[in-house]
Formats: structure tokens, sequence, C-alpha cells
């Protein structure tokens, strides 16, 4: 396989300080063997910080990088941003300004895990369907209510291409290596990393309730998937039963059965753990907090999260 000069393809990487290692090696790592197996250069990676100085990952590693500033004068193809961490960490407003230049520039334009939240931040995911990785997800939607990222793998709609992180872009890249030099070519980068399973856009980005539950039974992993799926507004336990066609008693005797817990323990848990992500996450008010995941007061979510994690939702900010 060879490739004109011409038709070497720029992929810019905008690294936010704390980004995750993993998410960066899986996205860049696939275009390296690509130009390994073609015998030429295929695409030239290009990797910037908003500072232009070294860029520390999450893992302590420091990836050298240019500054922003520069890449507009570099005529890439596609460039992503690559975030991780709190949303607290990724107000750069250099960085959502690079952003729409690149737009005006007809440059195809990605986020990784946090990623796409910067490209919220700019106002670039109006009207596109994007994912992003589940951890940033809540925080994602607080922050810009008019958006509502899908849990997908990755997602390309247009000229936006956005993955959830971890593993992901693995996949992520063996399509756009796919769409751009066929199968069997793809399969020969994807197989160079042992990566014999290549996951499917559509494909969750977590295990399935009953990988996570251990459990079968259908009732119960309908009400958990409404629990999820319901953590603003809370159902109680009748309108519960009646969505799994049982009895109220039936769903309590299924709580205490398959997960050791009843049933407002179980939803009130599963409240918290989403109110603990947007604490970390978000700069929502405490108050905010309490009302966005279900409780009637801030002193009432107060007292039941001091319960499980053994200190205040204030403490729990810092």
């Amino acid at each position: 396989m060879k490739d004109t000069d011409s038709n070497i393809q720029d992929i810019g990487f905008i690294l936010i300080p704390g980004f995750a290692l993993m998410c960066f090696a899986s996205a860049v790592e696939p275009l390296r063997a690509a130009n390994l197996l073609a015998g030429s250069d295929l695409y030239r990676v290009h990797v910037y910080s908003p500072t232009g100085e070294a860029v520390p990952s999450s893992s302590g590693a420091v990836m050298p990088a240019e500054p922003l500033a520069k890449a507009r004068r570099e005529r890439l193809h596609s460039v992503f941003v690559v975030a991780g961490g709190h949303p607290s960490g990724w107000q750069w407003p250099a960085v959502h300004a690079a952003l729409r230049g690149f737009e005006r520039d007809g440059v195809r334009i990605g986020g990784i895990s946090g990623g796409p939240y910067l490209l919220a931040a700019a106002g670039l995911l109006a009207d596109h369907r994007f994912t992003i990785h589940w951890e940033h997800a809540p925080a994602l939607v607080e922050d810009f209510p008019g958006l509502k990222p899908e849990q997908a793998r990755y997602i390309f709609d247009r000229n936006r291409l956005t993955c959830g992180g971890g593993v992901a872009p693995l996949d992520m890249m063996h399509a756009l290596i796919l769409a751009r030099f066929g199968p069997a070519f793809a399969t020969r980068v994807s197989d160079w990393y042992l990566h014999t399973h290549v996951a499917s856009a559509a494909e969750p980005q977590r295990a399935s309730l009953v990988e996570r539950h251990g459990l079968h039974h259908p009732a119960l992993l309908a009400v958990l998937e409404k629990m999820e799926a319901t953590i603003e507004h809370p159902l109680n336990r009748t309108a519960m039963a009646r969505l799994a066609g049982i009895t109220p008693r039936h769903l309590d005797r299924l709580f205490a059965e398959h997960l050791g817990s009843s049933f407002l323990r179980e939803y009130r848990r599963l409240r918290l753990e989403q109110a603990r992500m947007l604490l970390q996450q978000s700069a929502l008010s405490v108050s905010e907090i309490a009302f966005a995941c279900g409780f009637s007061s801030p002193g009432h979510f107060a007292r039941r999260y001091k319960e499980l994690y053994g200190t205040t939702p204030k403490k729990e900010r810092g």
C-alpha cells in the first residue's frame, strides 16, 4: 500500500493536562502501525497543548507538545481533543477558540473521553449526534442542557468524531482506516495490536446490567434499567412494579433475594452515585445537584449522602 505525499493525512491531537494516556495511545498507535505496515507515511501525527509546554497525563507520564497556535498553520485533516479528569480542569478558552477556527477552516473535529465536553463548550456539538465517556455524561448534560450524548463507543456525524475513550479509540481508528483503505488493511492494523474483536460504534461503553449485577431476572433488570434512566424524577415502588408487570410485594422479594437490598435503598444508592459524580465533575451548586438527583431538599440530600459516604457533599468538594 502506497500513498503519495499529497494524500498523507495530518492528524492533530490537543492534549488537555490530566488526559488519560490509554486514550491517547489507543488513538495514535493505529496510525503509526498503518504507516509501518504500508511501508510509507499515510498519517502524520502532531501533538499540541494549550500552553505549548509538555503535557502531564493522569498517570504522571509527560508528553512533549507544540503550541496550539501552531496547529492552524499545519493544514490538518482532523484534530482530536483528548481530556480526562474533571471538567473543572477543562476551562481553556484558547482551546475553544482554536476549535472554532478549525471548524471555519473545514477541519474534521473530534473529541476523545472528556474531549467532547470541550467541543460542547466551543459550541460545536449543536445539531450533531455525539458521545462522551459515561462518567462525564452527567456533567455535560447539566452544564449544556440542550445537548444529549448517546451511550456509544464512538459516533461519526458529518465532520464530528466523538469517542468514549478508554480502549474505544482502537475501534474508532479501525473504522477510519477501514473507510480509507478497506477491510483487509484495517484488519492487518488491528491484528498488529491483538485487537481481534473490533467493537461496532453502537456497542455499549459499560458492561450490561446482567454483567454488573450478576443476575438474569427480566423483571428486576427492567426495574434497574428504569432506575438508571429516572435519576432526576424517581418513580415510586408501585409504578416500578407496574412497569415490570409484577406486584409491589414481589418486587420487594426480588430486591431482597437477588441484591440483598430494598427497592428504596438501591434507588437511593444509584442517585447518590450520580450526585457524587456531579459534585466531582460539575460546577453545579449542592442544591442544584440535590434536585437533579431527585432529592426533595438539600438537607435531605446531605443526610443521605453522609450515611453512604461518611462525609457531606460540601466536604466532598473540598
